[in-house]
């Protein structure tokens, strides 16, 4: 495909929809141009759980998605929407039911395309968000979200190949799992991040796994390892110490094998996306040790980082702009991979 191709962009205003967990979102967007990226977030509700609740998710979105649809129309100030592009892969069943019920009706409405997104794609498509950065193809991109860790090659948009990915857990998860051992709460990312800040991230001796393997990932056996670690230490566990060892544990596996990802295929860009990107010893470490190797690390911005529709928009701007078009017996898909070829 001719570089000036891979990123051409729906011209007129479209209307992007994101509910695949637990984040309401409605973006407008024209060409790259984000006009309003609303997300109302449900984590106050989830925190008295310690997580996601499906059937609570799915309700917050039904009493969530017309007050957002409402409010991005007027911050962005459009009188007509074009085309939707929303996501229907994967997430939680009921959770991008409610989206795409939304995004078929609006579109038959004003009879207009619709395009489904995949979640995993929209993150792939985040830094295009900042409409002055030029990202080059193939890059090498480092996915990181709650459920998902993977390294991909990104040839063109819609075009990447799976390198590696995590043979159970993702690091999310471990965040996640880490954090309620430790009392801290949810989000897990946010909370042993925060509680890491005063900590000594050597004080406890956790392991990196799959080193040996350049591009696999496995965090299973580092969530039982912080289980026996509360349960040997007890009472006497350093709360900080114990999230900053965890932290530094998660931090030290993904930036070595990101980075060794980039060297294998001689790329020199590498992106970091998803919702983990968010944390801030991964994006410092990330970016030192990129720079030593002259590597270009490219960072979304934090808006753009966790789940919102203005990604899920980039992504189907540039599906609909190459002419493809969904109709509407398009169903969710829960358990949907990343459409790409594997590497062997």
């Amino acid at each position: 495909m001719d570089p000036a191709e891979k990123l051409k962009f729906w011209p007129s205003p479209l209307l992007a929809i994101e509910t695949s967990c637990d984040e309401t979102s409605i973006a407008i967007l024209q060409g790259r141009e984000i006009l309003a990226n609303v997300v109302a977030s449900q984590i106050e509700m989830h925190q008295k759980w310690g997580g996601v609740v499906p059937e609570a998710a799915a309700r917050a979105h039904v009493e969530s998605i017309i007050p957002v649809y409402r409010e991005a129309l007027q911050i962005a100030g459009v009188s007509e929407i074009t085309a939707v592009a929303v996501t229907n892969r994967p997430g939680l069943v009921g959770a991008l039911s409610v989206g795409l019920s939304a995004a078929k009706a609006i579109a038959y409405a004003k009879k207009i395309p619709l395009i489904g997104v995949h979640h995993l794609e929209g993150h792939l498509m985040s830094p295009l968000g900042d409409p002055d950065l030029d990202l080059p193809f193939p890059h090498i991109s480092l996915i990181v979200s709650g459920g998902h860790t993977e390294l991909v090659r990104v040839n063109e948009p819609g075009d990447s190949e799976i390198l590696g990915e995590t043979r159970d857990d993702a690091a999310g998860e471990a965040f996640d799992k880490g954090a309620r051992l430790l009392g801290l709460g949810y989000p897990g990312g946010r909370a042993i991040q925060q509680a890491a800040e005063a900590g000594d991230p050597t004080r406890y001796n956790l392991p990196r796994s799959m080193m040996s393997s350049p591009r696999e990932f496995s965090f299973s056996g580092l969530k039982t390892a912080m289980l026996r670690l509360v349960q040997t230490e007890s009472a006497n566990i350093s709360v900080p110490d114990a999230a900053a060892s965890l932290q530094a544990a998660i931090v030290d596996v993904l930036v070595a094998k990101a980075i060794q990802a980039c060297e294998d295929t001689g790329l020199k860009t590498l992106t970091l996306v998803g919702g983990v990107s968010a944390n801030k010893p991964l994006r410092e470490t990330l970016h030192q040790k990129a720079h030593q190797q002259g590597i270009t690390l490219i960072v979304p911005p934090l808006h753009l980082s966790t789940d919102n529709a203005a990604m899920i928009g980039l992504a189907g701007s540039i599906r609909l702009s190459r002419g493809e078009r969904d109709q509407f017996d398009l169903d969710v898909n829960p358990n949907a991979d990343l459409p790409t070829k594997t590497l062997q």
